[in-house]
Parts: structure tokens; sequence; C-alpha cells
């Protein structure tokens, strides 16, 4: 059994690139290694797990969905890590916190009780919208209060900003290290602790564990599993659809594009194939073919909110 193993927190804003620089991160997995995540996600409907989706056998995901890990309830995420760990047996360990999370609390509660001999918790990596900050967009409290803490900013989305402009954005970050990049794009050496190796030890480490969640089935293929959640953050709305169920990707695009929500994620079976898409509020759906098949979700999270019915209907329209 391993121990110590080197635990890497992915933290930053919504939209910012955390999951893009993950997937980049995966593809540089050792073949000797293996490789756990853990994702966070605000919402009901996890979506980032189906995003990353991948055929890698050393690679092990895992999801909390509903909130921050810190603060929504320990239970989920404490039974939900020991769970992936005890399948897993990384020998390294991400954790994608949500963009509307505490990742400093996150980390205190890595270095405590129950995981204080079983994790190595590394410097924090942030990766950071540089052309929302170049335009003057401020962090929300609990990530300008983790800036200080980051051993690594990754400055994401920076391939149209000149010198002058990334000039400006770095005198306004701590003395830390930063790295410009698009796409995520960051290699396995510049990740804080990527030197520091699991030990291995006779005796298992004790892991907290629980009762396995029911899962959620369909009544019917033709009606989803809807979930709908507030928090002081904001207020979501998921859809799990049957696999079967298939979407006219022009009515979904027309759909989306006139409601007022913060962040959508979602991966479709569409009349163009599998296809997946991740905006913030304002940006244009950029669509990628899926690897995921095992069924269709949508996740939309707004800061007011909204009418469920009308939500509902607009999208069982969308349907073939």
């Amino acid at each position: 059994m391993l121990t110590q193993i080197p635990t890497h927190v992915i933290a930053g804003p919504l939209g910012a690139g955390k999951t893009s620089l993950i997937r980049q991160l995966l593809k540089q997995r050792p073949a000797h290694e293996r490789w756990a995540l853990l994702i966070n996600e605000f919402g009901l409907v996890g979506l980032d797990a189906a995003l990353l989706s991948t055929d890698d056998d050393g690679i092990s995901l895992g999801e909390v969905a509903g909130g921050c890990l810190c603060c929504v309830n320990g239970v989920p995420f404490q039974v939900g890590l020991g769970r992936l760990l005890r399948k897993a047996k990384p020998h390294r360990l991400f954790i994608e916190p949500s963009g509307l999370g505490h990742p400093l609390q996150l980390q205190e509660q890595l270095r405590d009780v129950p995981w204080l001999d079983v994790l190595a918790v590394q410097p924090l990596l942030m990766v950071l919208d540089a052309q929302a900050l170049a335009a003057g967009q401020s962090l929300p409290d609990a990530q300008q209060e983790t800036l200080a803490s980051a051993a690594l900013l990754v400055l994401n989305k920076a391939e149209q900003l000149d010198e002058s402009a990334r000039a400006k954005i770095a005198a306004q970050l701590p003395q830390t290290a930063l790295h410009w990049t698009t796409q995520g794009r960051v290699e396995l050496q510049q990740l804080p602790g990527i030197a520091t190796q699991a030990q291995t030890v006779d005796a298992a480490p004790s892991l907290p564990d629980g009762p396995t969640p029911l899962a959620q089935l369909w009544l019917q293929a033709d009606e989803p599993i809807c979930q709908v959640q507030q928090q002081p953050e904001g207020w979501s709305i998921g859809w799990r659809w049957h696999p079967s169920q298939q979407f006219e990707l022009m009515r979904v695009q027309h759909w989306l594009t006139g409601l007022p929500w913060q962040r959508a994620k979602l991966v479709l079976q569409t009349n163009a194939g599998w296809l997946s898409a991740n905006a913030l509020s304002g940006q244009a759906l950029h669509w990628q073919n899926s690897e995921w098949r095992k069924d269709s979700r949508l996740e939309l999270i707004f800061t007011q909110a909204q009418d469920v019915a009308v939500l509902q209907a607009a999208f069982n329209a969308c349907r073939l």
C-alpha cells in the first residue's frame, strides 16, 4: 500500500482553464505510475468527469458534486476520497476544487486527520484567466486570498496579450512563479512538487468509508433526472438524459444563447454526434467531440434562481 501520496490541488476561478490544464497533465502521466483525480463541482450533476473521460487504465476519476469540498459537507468528501484511494492505489493524486470553492481551507483539511499520514500535500498551483485579468475583472474573495499561497500561477488564455499587458497583470500579482500559456498547456516538470514520490508501507492506512450511494435511474427514457440547488455563491440546475435521447444541435445552441447563465457545461448526444462544450457568461459555445457515451448531461449556473418548469420545457423541445 502507498502512503504520503503526492497531492496536487489545482485551484482557480470558474472558467480559468483548470480542466484543460488537468487534461494536459494527464496526457503526460509516466507509464509506470497510477494517477487519481478527484473533481469537485458546484452543481449536483457532475460534468468534469465526463469532459475528462479517458480510456487510460492508469487514471482513475472520482467526483464530489454539490458545492465546495471544504464546506458543503465533510462526510461525502472524506468518503469519496477514501473510496478513490482504495480503488486507484495511486502514486499521485490531483484534486480540482470548484471555482466557487475555498482552496486554502481544502489544503488545511488535507493536511489534517484522517489524511495526515496518507497524503503529502504539495505547493498549490493556481490557474488564472489572463484575458479576464487584462480586462479588469476581479477574482472572487476566496480565490483572491489564495493567490499569495500559490507556488505557481498559470496565466491561461494569454495568446493575445502583448508584453505590456502581461507586465501590468504581473505587477498586480504576488512575487511567485508565473507561467503564461494557452489551452492550459503546462509541462509536467513545472508542476510544484513533481519530484515528490509516494512511499510504500506494509500496513494499509485507515481510510474513511461509508455506504455506496444509490445510483439514480431513469423512470422513463424520455424523462431526465433533474437536480436543482441554491447556495450563497449561486443557483444551479442540471440534467442527465438517458443515452438513447438525441438533441438537435442548433436548437440547443439557440436556446442556451438566450439564457443569462454564469457558466454552462454539457455533454450531449446530438445529430452531429457526441459533443461537449464549456463556457462562461458571454462566451460562445465551442463544441468538441466527446468520448463520453454514458448519458447526456447539462449543468447551468446562474446568479439568481430561474423558473425550473420553463427551462425544462425549453430543453425538452431541443430533443429529436
